[in-house]
């Protein structure tokens, strides 16, 4: 099954759109998707060089960022954006270096009318990257 790309369903937008394509979706309820790093991005002359490596709080984002694609795709939160409240039990396990592909999945666990929460976790090759809770909060665009 064919998803829209995420640029139709969230408000991101390059340089801050840090998910490449979904591949599965329960609207309101959970999704997986990949961020294809190509190594072109600005961030890696910076960090660090020499040793380009995906900043942490990128691998967090690009989770949450699939977390609003699941919210947004319920047409209950259509239109609706959806701001950090906050980040738990954030644990990094593996460098993630430009030309990797971070699988992304995400669990949403309470959603209610003004705020929720969920989980997610990031990987490369199968393994483990990065694991988060997110919070968010509704704000009316």
């Amino acid at each position: 099954m064919s998803f829209p790309p995420p640029e139709e369903v969230i408000p991101h937008r390059p340089p801050f759109l840090l998910l490449t394509a979904v591949t599965s979706l329960t609207p309101g309820v959970s999704a997986i998707g990949h961020w294809d790093l190509t190594g072109e991005e600005e961030f890696f002359s910076g960090h660090f060089p020499g040793l380009p490596t995906l900043p942490g709080v990128l691998q967090c984002e690009s989770i949450a960022q699939l977390g609003a694609y699941a919210l947004l795709s319920d047409e209950k939160f259509s239109g609706r954006l959806a701001l950090f409240g906050g980040i738990d039990k954030v644990r990094f396990r593996r460098q993630v270096v430009p030309g990797d592909r971070l699988d992304l999945s995400v669990e949403l666990d309470r959603v209610s009318a003004r705020a929720g929460k969920g989980s997610g976790k990031a990987t490369v090759n199968g393994e483990r990257a990065c694991e988060c809770e997110l919070f968010f909060a509704f704000s009316d665009v």
